[in-house]
């Protein structure tokens, strides 16, 4: 088991360290642990308030406006269903050692671009070339 790394409080990674240090290591993983235990709770306080707020509308219009709320609730609870699946992934591979690398060209990831998305798997340039491809693909 390797032995545990103590950020010191307020520490933020920078370019002049040694890339993805222990430190960064750390703060990243600290960063996605905290992300996605926010999103359970959430997600649980969610499915709670549901289950104690079923009940039976006689409104027409009242009841299609719960459902509507309900459905939105859902969908976004899906998308963070998804979120905290790429949260995962980040910390396999800050374990693995691939962490803050691009998945396309091998190269590091800035730090600006992991600390606003730490789940990222793309460098800037090489996501900005997905999104070029893509939007090609759609325009035809």
């Amino acid at each position: 088991m390797k032995a545990q790394t103590v950020l010191e409080a307020g520490y933020i990674p920078r370019d002049e360290e040694p890339f993805m240090n222990p430190r960064q290591l750390e703060y990243f993983r600290t960063k996605l642990t905290e992300w996605k235990t926010g999103i359970l709770e959430g997600n649980r306080d969610t499915i709670e308030g549901m289950q104690a707020g079923t009940r039976n509308i006689p409104d027409v219009a009242d009841r299609a406006s719960e459902e509507t709320d309900r459905a939105l609730e859902l969908r976004t609870r899906d998308r963070q269903r998804k979120l905290v699946s790429k949260i995962e992934s980040a910390l396999r591979r800050i374990e693995d050692g691939s962490y803050g690398y691009c998945e396309e060209t091998g190269e590091p990831i800035s730090l600006k671009r992991l600390d606003a998305r730490p789940i990222a798997t793309l460098s800037l340039e090489a996501q900005e070339q997905h999104e070029r491809k893509e939007k090609v693909h759609r325009d035809k």
